[in-house]
């Protein structure tokens, strides 16, 4: 027995031994110190705060093992609406070296590329990337920038399909603007390309601030215009309300590639959703951190468009939807 304890204690002493030694030489850890470690700096940069973007994005960050908080520091920066001050806000996030900065909107993509050729920048969304210039390709970006475009210049022009099919008779149509915007330019000149095959006049009318819109309605009348088609500008989204209840007013019938503006009571949406987007980005995000070149990673389109129809707003302007809309229709809106 005094032999077996002897054994026994000889072996505890062993283990004990080679423990020590383990930690003395480094026993290998499940994943670097260094990235263990790491806490990850993601700017955001928007013309104004998005919190309903900037939260599906930490979502999908979250999804991908990343919490603020632990590995996770997100930077938010806006212009308060102010396009021209947001050139500094992009230069600030480049002061705090970000790994990563992340885009809401074609204004904050140019701010962002103008402010840095090195830091990798990923667009949550963009109307038009190839034709602004902030990738050589859909397919090989190059550069610093990669991300999610929204296809607007091609669901732009359908918006007047969908118009046409509701009021057969129409042939004037507005399209509210904002000059600042540097992707609107193209997308009105998809939709007079596409109303010349339609006989139909197109009307730009330009707004910058809540109460232009209130002029450009006037404008609108004015110039018997049926139809506003709104496309998608921070300024227009965050006055939405005040943009349908102009409309309702003028017995306009008001569409958009963003459903937020058919919940605020326009007539209808078509186009991707925004927080999907966004949800996304995150996964490019997650491979620029794990190595992956911006440039090498091919910018992504929607998966999925959704066509969303406020029947309450056709009924009030004594509008009757197609069956065949109705039935292509991801939600209606009684």
């Amino acid at each position: 027995m005094a032999d077996q304890g002897g054994v026994m204690n000889n072996r505890r002493a062993f283990l004990v031994a080679l423990g020590a030694g383990a930690l003395a030489f480094g026993a290998p850890p499940r994943a670097s110190s260094q990235q263990q470690g790491k806490v990850w700096r993601i700017g955001f940069l928007a013309v104004r705060q998005e919190p309903d973007l900037q939260a599906a994005f930490a979502q999908g960050m979250r999804d991908l093992g990343y919490v603020e908080g632990r590995n996770l520091l997100i930077e938010s920066r806006s212009a308060d609406g102010k396009a021209e001050r947001l050139p500094g806000s992009a230069d600030d996030l480049v002061r705090l070296k970000m790994d990563v900065i992340v885009t809401a909107g074609s204004v904050a993509i140019g701010a962002a590329r103008k402010a840095t050729d090195t830091i990798p920048i990923v667009m949550g969304a963009s109307a038009d990337p190839v034709g602004n210039g902030f990738v050589k390709s859909l397919a090989h970006p190059g550069g610093n920038i990669t991300g999610l475009s929204t296809l607007r210049t091609d669901i732009t022009p359908k918006l007047l399909e969908m118009l046409r099919s509701v009021a057969p008779s129409l042939s004037r149509v507005a399209v509210l603007v904002n000059r600042a915007n540097v992707s609107q330019p193209i997308l009105v000149t998809a939709v007079q390309s596409a109303a010349q095959s339609m006989s139909l006049t197109i009307l730009p009318v330009e707004a910058q601030s809540a109460p232009d819109i209130e002029r450009a309605f006037s404008a609108i009348s004015q110039g018997k215009a049926g139809a506003v088609i709104v496309v998608r500008d921070g300024l227009f989204l965050e006055q939405r309300r005040q943009i349908a209840e102009l409309a309702a007013k003028n017995r306009l019938s008001t569409v958009s590639d963003n459903r937020e503006y058919v919940d605020a009571g326009a007539l209808m949406s078509y186009g991707p959703s925004l927080v999907d987007q966004f949800r996304r980005a995150a996964g490019y995000v997650d491979k620029i951190l794990k190595g992956a070149k911006p440039g090498d990673l091919p910018v992504e389109q929607p998966t999925k468009l959704e066509l969303v129809i406020n029947l309450k707003t056709a009924k009030a302007l004594g509008l009757t939807i197609p069956q065949s809309l109705l039935l292509r229709a991801d939600e209606v809106i009684q």
